[in-house]
């Protein structure tokens, strides 16, 4: 099934046909997504692996998986989300709002978003770090050799502040070329308006991927910041901030324990204690947050484990083919790392 698209503009703030204002609402979020049938995801306008249209209009990508989870968990199907596409000016608000149930859209969770917003993070989906873009043709070895350079940044992102913040620790002279979304920085860097392109590393990944010649561009070795990227919902609705949350958990679970898309149906005759409490065959955890108990079931056979999601969107079978890095589980010397289903 096709997932549903929506343009920015579908979610200006006085005119979302199918969300509340926040002032408005006395129903919790889950109850508001199931009366609607529908979760309305905010997501990114254009990040390779993340969150991309393809040629039919469909988004995909690692974030928008990680919204058909939420719906896979609560409608009982993957396939019941509105996904739209917002601004880094535009995202924050949006959730703020109403206008969205939840915004999966490479977001770093920070001190100041996290507590000064009334939102909150429900977890890290992907770690990352800001880095550099760079034509071979300059020569660079490191980013301090960027002094003096011309730097395409996207404003209203932690990236705008991070570049700042990099300069003055070095001793740095470099300037800003800030525009207000990504698209307009990629074609800005792309027309040699500027030096070097910032922002996290996964997404110059995919951007310098999809470029017409990317031999021609380099990815500078150095990592200038923390990226921790997660889903955000609303403050003031533990059910919901619960049901996220555990979402990120039971794909990270379900890798941990080797429950897969392929062989889930086979493991709910599993004898393993924790397996039983992830299929729902044991335990009521998804009564205790208002679901049924097949929730993280639906999620694995709808869409996989972790592991699955990373390979197929950032991974080695995706163009971007990223190393799991700090990304692999804990057992593997990464930081994904499951709360257990107890």
């Amino acid at each position: 099934m096709r997932l549903l698209a929506a343009t920015a503009a579908a979610i200006a703030l006085a005119a979302a046909p199918l969300a509340e204002p926040a002032a408005a609402q006395t129903r919790g979020t889950l109850d508001q997504v199931k009366e609607r049938g529908l979760l309305l995801c905010g997501g990114h306008t254009g990040a390779p692996g993340f969150s991309l249209p393809d040629s039919q209009g469909n988004w995909t990508g690692f974030d928008v998986e990680i919204c058909r989870a939420v719906a896979a968990a609560v409608l009982g199907d993957a396939n019941k989300v509105r996904l739209s596409p917002l601004t880094s000016q535009q995202r924050l608000t949006a959730l703020q709002s109403g206008a969205i149930d939840l915004l999966v859209r490479t977001t770093t969770w920070t001190h100041s978003r996290d507590t000064n917003l009334g939102l909150s993070f429900a977890g890290v989906n992907f770690y990352d770090g800001q880095g550099f873009l760079v034509r071979t043709s300059l020569n660079l070895r490191t980013a301090r050799e960027l002094d003096g350079a011309s730097i395409c940044v996207t404003t209203g992102t932690t990236n705008e502040l991070n570049l700042a913040d990099w300069a003055r620790t070095n001793r740095l002279a470099v300037r800003p070329v800030v525009f207000e979304q990504n698209e307009e920085t990629r074609k800005a860097y792309i027309a040699g308006r500027c030096d070097a392109f910032t922002t996290d590393a996964s997404q110059l990944a995919g951007i310098r991927t999809a470029l017409e010649k990317p031999d021609e561009h380099v990815i500078l070795p150095d990592i200038i910041s923390k990226e921790p990227l997660g889903p955000l919902v609303r403050k003031g609705d533990p059910q919901w901030f619960d049901i996220v949350r555990w979402t990120l958990f039971a794909l990270v679970e379900a890798e941990e324990l080797g429950v897969t898309r392929a062989n889930v149906d086979q493991m709910l005759e599993s004898q393993n204690p924790s397996v039983q409490r992830l299929l729902g065959r044991t335990g009521g955890h998804g009564r205790m947050m208002g679901l049924d108990d097949a929730w993280a079931y639906r999620i694995v056979k709808q869409l996989g484990n972790y592991g699955e999601l990373f390979e197929r969107n950032l991974g080695q079978l995706s163009p971007l083919k990223l190393p799991r890095g700090p990304n692999d589980l804990w057992t593997r010397g990464g930081l994904m790392y499951a709360m257990p289903i107890r």
